[in-house]
């Protein structure tokens, strides 16, 4: 046997085909590998039991996703010039991490140990889960009974950079020497978006779920994640004409990582697309002939069938479920809430029957100008009853234009009113100055539970889950003069000229409901 000395030269002579075939038909195990070294996908389906606990649930997307992984890795490995980069969004909790960051590297492995990856996700820590899984998968009896020749690099052995070694066989020489008994062969350098790479390059270079979707709806983030792919992993391909680049994510926003690239035309960025159901989301396959895969309008009925879908939209909201489902991170437009969904109470429901109950304020300090005109913004206190049915009802809205002074005393004055038992939130406004007035409201509260609440995201983004359960008529409204300015203010969010009312009620919604923004894995 050579030795190897460069990555793209021809490794080994095979034995002739009818011996192999042979040496096949008396070891099944052989045959078994044969098969994963023609098909990824074999590969995956083979070794799943040490990916998981869960029982293989094997759909069409697999096999797709796996066919168009190998094709770009035996470009790689056979040191063909690149087709094109991949884009791949797909819904959250269809195995894609396990499908293209965790298994993926460990079959290229088999075919071509020196192989380099480079691997990030938002986060260090889920970054390095992954390539520990990656490592755990190399050390597994099963691995070990099919590829014992493939070995982790002993003094080379962090869940963070790890390499891999090919064990050879001792060969005689005619000088008496021996061939080393292991050929050091390539890595996996594991960071987060944002982390260092300085020193690494890589064949392929993975990023797996680039933004954290609870920062999507954040500039900064956005910002600093398309800066990151642009100017910092794009120059660590081990050369610029064959490495390959490949993203994995679910789609969060308009300007997302996929967004950014698919907005720069490049011809040479293939984008497969695969919404969770194209009832609503048919524009959004790519390619398009995947449509014919689609069963009952679902990419998945056994994992995402019509019931999880709809828990989904009523978790995520309808920003969220458009984009980490549908693909398509559309902000709502006029008409976010179907205002005639609201059920209509003449009299307050009995005290058994409610869960909890809150009043969220979202202040404002400017009173009426002198010709009657409005000074701006509302302060809005929406008070907000969870039932053990699962409906919301909300019962009262102080609404008015009030200076700091007046407002801290309605505030007050609403407080008594409401009673001991209603827990009440206020927003506090970034900054010095909303610091300020959050920690005066608070000590204006004194003997109330009361608690400053720092949303995050704009409001479109903040009132989603709420107008979820709006629209599946789950918020009851008590009859009371309020009802009519509420309920226009609702009719045309977000582009009505007021938003304070959406925001107080979302605001309570989100602390009855008490859920974070949905991410499945």
């Amino acid at each position: 046997m050579p030795i190897i000395t460069e990555p793209y030269q021809k490794r080994t002579r095979k034995p002739p085909k009818k011996e192999r075939m042979r040496e096949a038909l008396k070891n099944p195990l052989l045959i078994q590998k044969e098969k994963m070294r023609r098909s990824y996908y074999e590969f995956f389906k083979f070794f799943w039991s040490e990916l998981s606990d869960d029982q293989f649930k094997d759909n069409w997307h697999i096999k797709i996703l796996c066919n168009e992984l190998q094709e770009i890795a035996e470009r790689v490995g056979n040191n063909e010039k690149r087709k094109h980069d991949l884009i791949i969004n797909i819904p959250p909790g269809m195995t894609k991490t396990k499908t293209c960051s965790i298994a993926f590297p460990i079959w290229c492995w088999t075919r071509w140990y020196w192989m380099r990856f480079i691997t990030a996700s938002y986060s260090g820590s889920l970054s390095l889960e992954n390539a520990e899984q990656s490592r755990d998968l190399i050390r597994s009896e099963r691995f070990n009974m099919v590829y014992p020749e493939i070995d982790i690099k002993q003094d080379k052995d962090t869940k963070s950079n790890y390499r891999v070694v090919k064990k050879l066989p001792n060969v005689g020489t005619t000088n008496g020497s021996r061939l080393p008994k292991t050929k050091a062969g390539g890595n996996r350098y594991s960071t987060s978006v944002g982390g260092t790479v300085t020193g690494f390059h890589g064949h392929i270079i993975i990023w797996d779920d680039p933004l954290n979707p609870y920062e999507a709806v954040s500039e900064t983030e956005l910002y600093n994640a398309n800066r990151w792919l642009d100017q910092v992993i794009s120059t660590r391909k081990t050369d610029k004409q064959v490495s390959t680049t490949i993203g994995i994510m679910q789609r969060l926003h308009q300007n997302d990582p996929t967004g950014h690239i698919l907005n720069k035309k490049k011809s040479n960025v293939k984008n497969i697309s695969l919404p969770g159901e194209i009832r609503n989301y048919p524009e959004q396959v790519q390619p398009k002939e995947l449509k014919e895969y689609y069963a009952d309008d679902l990419l998945d009925p056994v994992r995402l069938d019509w019931e999880v879908l709809a828990d989904l939209e009523a978790d995520l909201g309808q920003y969220g479920y458009a984009g980490q489902v549908g693909q398509n991170p559309t902000p709502p437009g006029g008409g976010m809430f179907k205002v005639n969904m609201f059920i209509m109470l003449q009299a307050m429901v009995a005290n058994v029957n409610i869960v909890e109950t809150v009043r969220y304020w979202d202040k404002a300090g400017t009173k009426e100008k002198a010709d009657g005109k409005p000074g701006g913004a509302y302060t809005v206190g929406v008070k907000m009853h969870k039932l053990n049915s699962g409906k919301y009802i909300i019962s009262d809205v102080k609404r008015g234009h009030w200076e700091s002074n007046e407002r801290e005393k309605i505030i007050r004055a609403t407080a008594e009113a409401d009673g001991p038992l209603v827990k009440i939130y206020h927003e506090q406004e970034p900054g010095s100055g909303g610091k300020e007035s959050a920690e005066a409201t608070t000590r204006n509260l004194s003997g109330f539970m009361v608690e400053a609440d720092r949303p995050q995201g704009d409001k479109i983004y903040r009132a989603d889950p709420y107008s979820v359960q709006v629209n599946n008529g789950n918020v009851l409204l008590l009859k009371g003069d309020w009802n009519s300015p509420f309920i226009e203010e609702h009719r045309n969010f977000p582009f009505s000229t007021t938003k304070d009312q959406v925001d107080a009620a979302g605001g309570a919604f989100t602390k009855l409901a008490g859920k974070k923004r949905v991410k499945l894995l």
